[in-house]
């Protein structure tokens, strides 16, 4: 049996890195990815940027490039749109399940994570607003008590992870999500789960709507 090199941590937090750059748009669609310079720049051995380059090739954020090595995948709206089709009905699962297995640690724990979104909101850094975003669905996720929503939508997250950060670094006014969370968070925290399955699944539509739409607009101008 051979020796574990790297932790899992530290390939999570090289894959999380390149994840980031690819979001925030400084490693663009179509650029390639030469695992040198990564793992100079986090300070790591190439074993960990190896590792984390192929968990991003196996969630669709990498793909073979031409002749050898990787390069980021371009954005499909197509297969936005679907992302945002399955993730409307399995959150929508999720927020009702939340709502019927954990109103009370809804109620003590979810207020922070709208706090948190609102004060992300008005810093207008991307990064931190993306990140509260996902916060609050994995929130919801785990409040279900259903363990097969969370790795289900996992690579989903990390593909609406990259739809949000091609369509904030745009964006002059983002579009502020956090009342509908606070709908939602409301919903699961009364025990009314057909109410927090519905206004789950207008957010995600809705979501698919403005982002799918803004990645159409940027495309064609």
């Amino acid at each position: 049996m051979k020796a574990i090199a790297s932790t899992p941590n530290l390939v999570e937090q090289v894959r999380n890195a390149i994840l980031d750059e690819v979001t925030a748009g400084k490693i663009g669609p179509g650029e390639r990815i030469i695992q040198e310079q990564i793992a100079q720049a986090l300070g790591v051995s190439r074993q960990p940027v190896q590792q984390a380059l192929a968990l991003l090739r196996n969630q669709g954020v990498l793909q073979d490039a031409p002749g050898r090595g990787l390069i980021v995948t371009p954005l499909d709206p197509e297969y936005a749109q679907q992302m945002y089709d399955v993730r409307a009905v399995l959150e929508g699962l999720a927020s009702r399940q939340a709502a019927e297995k954990n109103a009370a640690l809804a109620a003590k724990q979810g207020p922070g994570l709208l706090e948190a979104g609102r004060k992300a909101v008005a810093s207008g850094a991307v990064a931190k607003m993306i990140a509260a975003d996902i916060r609050f669905h994995e929130f919801l996720y785990t409040l279900s008590g259903n363990e097969l929503i969370a790795p289900a939508l996992a690579t989903h997250l990390t593909y609406t992870q990259r739809m949000m950060g091609e369509v904030l670094i745009r964006d002059a006014k983002p579009r502020d999500i956090w009342d509908q969370h606070a709908d939602i968070l409301a919903a699961v925290i009364r025990g009314d789960g057909v109410s927090a399955e519905a206004l789950t699944r207008s957010h995600i539509q809705q979501a698919a709507r403005f982002m799918v739409g803004r990645f159409r607009d940027a495309a064609q101008s």
